[in-house]
């Protein structure tokens, strides 16, 4: 079981108690509004995807690294961070990452906060070399997030997805452990 901690926040793995907390924020319109992709469009949906989630954690080749985010002192929930593995190579894990956050919480640095931590966590306790991440260029609060943590613009693709009605941008991030740990050096 993941269970880490910032200075305002405690990021931690699912249980099951925690499936109201997820269908609202996986449903939510605003929060999901860049993640169409993976929003939950019934309370089915959900009820499949989270058990996949619980069932996923006890696995020893893990897939999904996704946690609750919640405030320290009063535990209510920010959103939800973290990471899918797409590829194990001998150099370690690459790891596609994601967050996604309650709107009322944007701009408080709550989730550049607990991607610092995830990245810690990822490179190292688990083995990941490579982080991938995107999102689509008006996304200027996502793009923030990934720059406060050092990750390093890769490419900008011209009308690559169809979002709200029309075509737009899409920009890809990366970091690599070398990098991180150049940005971290441990003492």
């Amino acid at each position: 079981m993941i269970y880490l901690q910032t200075d305002r926040l405690k990021l931690r793995d699912y249980s099951a108690d925690d499936f109201d907390a997820y269908y609202r924020l996986k449903t939510d319109e605003q929060t999901m509004y860049y993640m169409q992709d993976i929003k939950c469009d019934s309370i089915e949906q959900a009820k499949e995807e989270f058990a996949g989630v619980l069932a996923d954690m006890v696995k020893e080749d893990r897939k999904f690294y996704f946690l609750h985010m919640e405030l320290k002192d009063t535990h209510e929930q920010v959103g939800s961070i973290g990471y899918t593995v797409v590829d194990r190579t001998p150099v370690g894990k690459i790891v596609h990452l994601g967050y996604f956050t309650y709107p009322k919480f944007w701009g408080n640095g709550y989730t550049s906060e607990a991607l610092k931590r995830v990245l810690e966590y990822a490179f190292t306790k688990d083995g990941v070399y490579r982080v991938t991440t995107g999102c689509l260029a008006e996304n200027k609060g996502s793009e923030r997030v990934m720059q406060k943590n050092g990750l390093i613009k890769e490419a900008e693709h011209k009308d690559y997805e169809w979002h709200d009605g029309k075509m737009k941008d899409r920009l890809e991030y990366r970091l690599l452990r070398q990098e991180w740990e150049k940005l971290n050096p441990q003492e």
